[in-house]
């Protein structure tokens, strides 16, 4: 092949297979994608068992958006269902709703008891607000701030340890603004005009992606063995340190844990995440049936543990949102923006948290700017 006249995508997740697709399909020019997993798709890889059911090997993926260009661009590719995600949370031995949220209050605390609260809450925030945690501790009423230290200790601070191994005021604003007090009966985790899941899954959306003749896919490849050719442009969804040889240091991230189990029943929880804030070391637990509504006589979980990212033993999933984090991406970032016509992209690329939205979105807005 001839390198100079390809652009080479390094990963093919969401963010490498948009790039490669728009280089290919709108420019007409040739892409080599590579990923040095044996997969497509990412950490969104999903694929059906032999019970008939779509597993997300990396734990749940739910797509969701209120980008009208993000949105119309994947139903290129795919029918999405109708599927909008609740999350339960385990209070007390009490299924209940997460975010917190005016059903929860009722669900936890006796009735008077709760109206009170709801009418305190009412009067000094907006009906349909979010307001996050942290900022919901600082109110002086004795009912609210007892309302506030219960969020906080039951589904804020054990959960919050859990995941990301620190104490929650040492986690970002950005992280904590993610756990709100929802002023509302809505039970769905979000609120975006679009959401489902793909109907055929998300690895069948990023092969038809990569279903052009002008985009050729190797799997089980690592960069380094193209490092020092001459392409066109490269497009790095991997991570900036890792393509820098850790020059300045490495960057932290969590990584997670899933524990598969299949059980010979019909459904083994209530819903499709179940979140145990307080108890046990996982997490949360994920049914995945739910999600398609696949039939089968069995079902499939993964209980999800998080821990810290050690290389060469587990996945990156999340970049730690903190000051001194942020510093040494930025050192990275003045050494990529010295290079001729390579790019950086994605959650690792960028050293960001991205939704499956945030990601394709980033992908089209870079095509855009290459084009301009």
């Amino acid at each position: 092949m001839e390198y100079s006249e390809t652009n080479l995508v390094v990963g093919a997740g969401f963010s490498g297979a948009v790039i490669a697709n728009l280089l290919a399909d709108r420019l007409g020019e040739r892409v080599l994608i590579i990923d040095k997993k044996d997969h497509i798709a990412g950490n969104c890889y999903d694929f059906r068992d032999e019970n008939g059911i779509m597993i997300h090997k990396y734990g749940s993926h739910i797509f969701h958006t209120n980008n009208e260009k993000v949105w119309k661009y994947l139903k290129q590719f795919t029918d999405f269902n109708t599927y909008m995600h609740k999350v339960i949370g385990v209070l007390d031995g009490i299924e209940t709703h997460i975010p917190f949220n005016f059903n929860t209050l009722y669900d936890v605390f006796p009735q008077s008891f709760a109206r009170r609260l709801e009418q305190k809450l009412l009067d000094v925030f907006e009906i349909n607000t979010k307001v996050p945690i942290l900022e919901f501790q600082k109110q002086d009423d004795d009912d609210l701030k007892f309302l506030a230290n219960y969020v906080y200790e039951k589904i804020f601070l054990h959960y919050t340890t859990k995941q990301w191994g620190v104490k929650p005021d040492e986690v970002d604003g950005a992280v904590t603004a993610r756990v709100p007090v929802y002023l509302s009966k809505d039970n769905r985790y979000f609120q975006d005009k679009y959401q489902g899941i793909p109907q055929d899954g998300y690895t069948k959306v990023v092969e038809r992606m990569l279903d052009n003749e002008n985009i050729e896919l190797r799997l089980n490849t690592d960069f380094q063995e193209y490092k020092t050719k001459n392409f066109k442009r490269i497009f790095y969804t991997g991570s900036i340190d890792e393509f820098f040889d850790y020059e300045f240091g490495k960057l932290p991230y969590r990584s997670v844990n899933f524990k598969f189990e299949t059980h010979n029943r019909e459904y083994y929880q209530s819903n499709a995440c179940v979140n145990y804030p307080c108890n046990y070391d996982f997490t949360r637990i994920h049914e995945y049936k739910y999600y398609l509504g696949d039939k089968s006589e069995k079902t499939v979980i993964a209980k999800e543990y998080s821990e810290e990212f050690e290389l060469g033993k587990n996945e990156r999933y999340y970049p730690i949102p903190k000051d001194e984090n942020t510093a040494l991406y930025n050192k990275y970032l003045q050494e990529a923006k010295a290079l001729k016509n390579v790019y950086f992209l994605g959650r690792l690329g960028d050293y960001k948290y991205y939704d499956i939205d945030k990601a394709v979105l980033r992908a089209i807005e870079l095509f855009e700017e290459i084009c301009r």
